[in-house]
C-alpha cells in the first residue's frame, strides 16, 4: 500500500467514526469495500487487525444492517450497498442527535430558573441579543412590550414570536417612532403606538414581559454588531427597571 492510499484509509476510518463506528468497525467496514466478500482471514489480512477481533466487529456491524453474513464453513461476510449504508448510518445518526437533545432539553428544564439567580446577564452582538428575545418573548405569560426605532432591531423569528404571543392573547406592544417597524406588526394583532412626537438620542431596544422580566440594548460606535444588551429576569432588579423604563416609554408614547 502507498502513502498516498494508507493517509486516504485512514481519513477514511477516522471519518466512520465521526459517523458512529469504533476504530475496528470502520477498518473492517472498509476491507470489506476493497474485497466484496471475505472471510475474517481475509479482512484480517487487509484490515490489519487482529483476526479475534474481526469478528465481533463484523457481528456489530451486522447489526447495525451495514454487514451481512453467510453461515458458511469458514463464515464469509459482505458489506451492505453503500446507498443502504448511507441511510442506516444516517438514521443512526439522527436518532443519537435527538436523544441526546432530549436529553439536554431535560437538563436544561430542571435548572430553568436557575440562571435567573444572577442579578443581570450581559450580551454582546445583534444575533446573540435577538435569539434572547424570542426566548424572553416565548415564556411571556401576560404582556410584553418592546421598543426599537430600526427594523434591523426586530429579526424575522422575533417579530413572529410577538405575533404567536398576540395570537395566544398575551398583551403585545410595539413602541417606535419609525413606521417600517410598526408597519412589520400590521394585522397580527400586536398593539403599535407611534412615539414620532417624543424626543430621544437612545439607540437599541427596550423589551420588557410581564412584571419582571427586561432586556435593554445600546448601539456603540461601530454599528448594530457592537450592540450590547443586559437582561434580567424575576429578580428585585428587573422589577425596578421594569417600574423606572415602563415609566419612561410611556411618557413618551403618551404625553
Amino acid at each position: 500500500m502507498t502513502a498516498d492510499e494508507s493517509a486516504n484509509d485512514h481519513a477514511a476510518v477516522e471519518a466512520l467514526q465521526r459517523l458512529g463506528l469504533s476504530n475496528y468497525e470502520a477498518r473492517v467496514f472498509l476491507a470489506l469495500q476493497k474485497l466484496g466478500t471475505g472471510t475474517a482471514r481475509e479482512i484480517h489480512e487487509v484490515a490489519e487487525i487482529p483476526r479475534s477481533q474481526v469478528y465481533g466487529a463484523a457481528d456489530e456491524l451486522e447489526e447495525r444492517g451495514l454487514v451481512e453474513i453467510q453461515r458458511s464453513t469458514p463464515k464469509r461476510y459482505r458489506p451492505v450497498s453503500l446507498d443502504a449504508a448511507r441511510a442506516h448510518l444516517t438514521a443512526e445518526l439522527e436518532r443519537e442527535r435527538e436523544r441526546a437533545f432530549d436529553y439536554l432539553e431535560s437538563v436544561q428544564r430542571e435548572r430553568d430558573g436557575d440562571e435567573t439567580r444572577e442579578d443581570v446577564w450581559t450580551i454582546r452582538g445583534r444575533g446573540p441579543i435577538s435569539e434572547r428575545l424570542v426566548e424572553l418573548a416565548s415564556r411571556a405569560n401576560e404582556s410584553i412590550l418592546f421598543a426599537a426605532d430600526a427594523t434591523e432591531f426586530v429579526s424575522a423569528s422575533f417579530a413572529e414570536a410577538l405575533a404567536e404571543q398576540a395570537a395566544d392573547g398575551i398583551d403585545v406592544t410595539v413602541v417606535s417612532a419609525n413606521a417600517p417597524v410598526r408597519d412589520l406588526f400590521d394585522g397580527t394583532g400586536v398593539t403599535t403606538v407611534d412615539v414620532a412626537g417624543g424626543s430621544t438620542d437612545f439607540v437599541g431596544r427596550v423589551f420588557i414581559a410581564d412584571d419582571d422580566v427586561i432586556l435593554l440594548s445600546a448601539v456603540g460606535g461601530g454599528g448594530l454588531t457592537e450592540e450590547t444588551a443586559i437582561w434580567s429576569a424575576r429578580t428585585a432588579l428587573a422589577i425596578v427597571l421594569v417600574r423606572i423604563t415602563r415609566d419612561g416609554i410611556e411618557t413618551l408614547a403618551y404625553d
